[in-house]
């Protein structure tokens, strides 16, 4: 792993420097520090790395949002070059108060189902009808609320719960939430919940609010917003999306709503869609409209 760091730091240090690469850079230093040819480095080391990897997102995210209350400056991601080109003997604290990217595998999806081919299907009926309070875990990706313009709509989706029949199997669970143009080409900073609260009987609960960083108005004709649940597969290491929901612009109204879940893989252009069950099992949400006249 840090032969692959050393051939990487030149790479590292030009893309600091390219805007639109620095999420997904992020998402492929963390994969790197997660495989399993990472044993070279002490967790210490990893804790560091994955903290590169939160501040190149957080910068990311600052950069596609230009309201955003939290932002990230040029100047600070610079001070991530002295840490990647000395990171193998790097022993000070480091520059910015975040936490690590949390050490799950997160795949594309062509490689998790090549791995889920593999394994067991799990008992849908273990865990049933518990009640039973998660730990706190990842804090989430979540972004504050843009400041209001006057004449446009801004969007809050709180995510209350979410119906599966084996809700008491799901370990770390948390939803990813995006919005995609017709060409499945996102629109938005993609953003994680926190870990689920509690489970009980068959249903998830997050009660979570997730401010949509566009203004409704200028959401491209035809975009979704897609919910993603994901949860942790301890047999395979690795975090595997389970189903997922959409909204479509037209269902942009304020109060409560319920949306189908389907199957995996996550169909981002809506031509493929299955129904994850034909039990009466759904994602809940409640919407909130803020508009300044």
């Amino acid at each position: 792993m840090w032969r692959w760091l050393q051939r990487q730091q030149g790479r590292l240090l030009l893309h600091l420097r390219f805007i639109h690469q620095q999420f997904d850079l992020a998402r492929q230093l963390q994969k790197e520090v997660q495989s399993t040819n990472a044993f070279d480095f002490t967790e210490e080391q990893k804790k560091t790395l994955g903290k590169i990897a939160t501040c190149l997102e957080m910068r990311s995210a600052s950069l596609q949002c230009t309201q955003s209350k939290e932002d990230f400056k040029l100047e600070e991601l610079k001070k991530l070059e002295t840490i990647i080109q000395n990171i193998l003997t790097y022993n000070k604290e480091f520059p910015f108060d975040v936490q690590p990217v949390p050490l799950r595998k997160i795949l594309a999806p062509g490689e998790e189902e090549s791995l889920e081919l593999e394994e067991e299907e799990e008992d849908a009926a273990a865990g049933a009808g518990s009640t039973e309070a998660f730990p706190p875990r990842a804090p989430g990706t979540l972004l504050p609320r843009l400041p209001s313009e006057p004449g446009l709509t801004l969007l809050t989706l709180k995510i209350e719960k979410i119906g599966l029949k084996d809700a008491g199997q799901c370990i770390d669970p948390y939803i990813t939430i995006s919005i995609k143009d017709l060409n499945g080409v996102d629109v938005n900073p993609v953003q994680d919940t926190p870990v689920a609260s509690r489970k009980e009987d068959t249903y998830i609960h997050f009660s979570v609010e997730v401010e949509i960083q566009r203004h409704v108005e200028k959401l491209p004709k035809g975009a979704a917003i897609f919910f993603e649940f994901k949860h942790y597969k301890p047999k395979k290491r690795f975090t595997s999306t389970k189903c997922f929901a959409f909204m479509e612009m037209d269902e942009i109204k304020p109060g409560p709503i319920v949306i189908e879940l389907y199957k995996k893989p996550t169909d981002f252009k809506r031509k493929k869609l299955q129904l994850l069950t034909k039990k009466q099992l759904y994602l809940h949400l409640h919407q909130t409209i803020h508009k300044d006249s």
